[in-house]
């Protein structure tokens, strides 16, 4: 019996060099899809917090193999870097034989593991404009340090002018289909409510249920990290 080949439809692409490297640009950084969470890991130039979310995916020789592009595209909602992508304002560059074009990171995750590509396009790189003003934070909660699938990721970006937050980006990973914002623990911080905006949290979000976590644990832990982070640049 001939059996058939079930690598029939899948491309190689790791000799595409135009797909990977991470290079500062005019604007601030643009990343291949190819580029592994070492390389990022290894990118000194890049927001510390997105250094640290490297170093949460998986272990070593996942984060050697991984690819940025990987965990964009998959989709998963419990995928580490999802919610950095969101508060970094990042556009994903996408490309076909009929263009390339971008898609704002707060378009492109569409539903459980869907995005906004069609089906004949690439994803291309990611590009990111980070300020040196910009107060960044990442925090995944798991079961353990390392090999661990998150029960809440937090990405949280603070601007902050003469004592005052001037614009807040929050973002939770592992709590719905979709990475997601968080509009009215944004909006408290802005209005100066400090590190009790978080207490508006469940207005924002319903976690989901699963083995790994339930609703409650997943709303108190999200609670307990964005008030954390609030409490160290605004004060209790």
């Amino acid at each position: 019996m001939v059996k058939p080949n079930l690598l029939k439809d899948i491309i190689n692409i790791w000799g595409c060099t135009g797909l990977s490297g991470i290079d500062s640009t005019e604007y601030g950084f643009r990343i291949g899809a190819l580029s592994t969470w070492t390389e990022v890991r290894q990118a000194t130039a890049l927001p510390p917090a997105l250094i640290e979310c490297a170093a949460t995916v998986g272990a070593q020789q996942i984060q050697n193999r991984g690819t940025v592009g990987g965990n964009i595209v998959n989709g998963s909602p419990a995928g580490d870097s999802l919610p950095m992508w969101l508060v970094l304002d990042a556009e994903f560059e996408v490309a076909s034989t009929r263009g390339v074009r971008r898609i704002p990171a707060s378009e492109f995750w569409t539903g459980y593991r869907k995005n906004a590509m069609v089906d004949d396009e690439l994803l291309v790189a990611v590009h990111i404009q980070p300020k040196s003003t910009d107060i960044l934070h990442y925090r995944k909660v798991g079961t353990r340090m390392a090999q661990s699938i998150s029960k809440v990721v937090l990405g949280a970006r603070l601007r902050i002018a003469d004592g005052r937050p001037i614009e807040a980006r929050f973002a939770m990973g592992s709590i719905a289909a979709t990475p997601v914002r968080l509009p009215t623990v944004e909006a408290a911080v802005l209005a100066g409510e400090g590190a009790d905006a978080a207490t508006h949290m469940a207005q924002d979000i319903t976690p989901l249920d699963d083995i790994r976590s339930t609703s409650g644990y997943r709303l108190n832990v999200a609670t307990r990290v964005v008030r954390s982070f609030l409490e160290q640049y605004l004060g209790a």
